[in-house]
């Protein structure tokens, strides 16, 4: 048995180092050590989505996942990075069923993937963060978090000044971006609807 640390996800930047991965951002909650992961770009968007309140139409795949264990009787009790190996994280997802508690193998960013829809306990090994986590020159509360994250503002998905031309009121804006945002999501390009629904929700705080 191993001490274990329990996180929550920080944050998702790009790494452009990293051929068009991301990395995920775990944060102790008890403490200021962050353990960067990196994660490709659709179990990134599949983290994301969660974080920010978007729903798919249809089930992707995370969501299969927890129906299908809900639909078993099952239920995840919590998911853990137990080990480095060779610069390969390794994680497990701890179900119960009948009483009995099995262990799954799986990539990190699938275990937190799901962690994040079934609303479990994440933690890591004390081994992997003193040999893998840092702890930032200056925690500050103010620091970016989910779903202010870098990955998100490529103006590539969505450029809101394009769209303001001719929109004389907020209200008008916000009724022609809640168009865009349907549109977005119906075609599952999520990227794009999280930058619009943070555009709807800029223009509705502001006064």
């Amino acid at each position: 048995m191993f001490d274990k640390i329990e996180c929550e996800v920080f944050g998702l930047s790009t790494t452009p180092s990293a051929g068009g991965a991301y990395a995920l951002l775990l944060k102790e909650i008890d403490g200021s050590r962050r353990l960067p992961i990196i994660i490709g770009s659709f179990e990134a968007q599949a983290i994301a989505m969660v974080l920010e309140g978007i729903k798919a139409p249809r089930p992707l795949t995370h969501d299969l996942l927890k129906n299908m264990i809900d639909n078993l009787g099952a239920r995840v009790v919590e998911v853990v990075i137990s080990e480095l190996v060779e610069n390969t994280f390794i994680s497990r997802i701890v179900i119960e069923v009948s009483g009995l508690t099995n262990e799954i193998d799986a990539r990190p960013s699938d275990a937190i993937a799901l962690a994040v829809r079934v609303e479990v306990p994440i933690y890591v090994s004390e081994q992997v963060m003193e040999v893998a986590s840092f702890t930032p020159e200056k925690d500050s509360a103010t620091e970016p978090r989910i779903p202010e994250t870098e990955y998100l503002s490529d103006k590539n998905y969505f450029d809101p000044d394009k769209n303001r031309e001719g929109l004389k009121t907020k209200e008008a804006r916000i009724s022609a971006l809640q168009n865009i945002l349907r549109e977005a999501i119906e075609n599952e390009d999520y990227e794009r609807a999280v930058k619009i629904r943070d555009e709807i929700k800029k223009l509705s705080s502001a006064n």
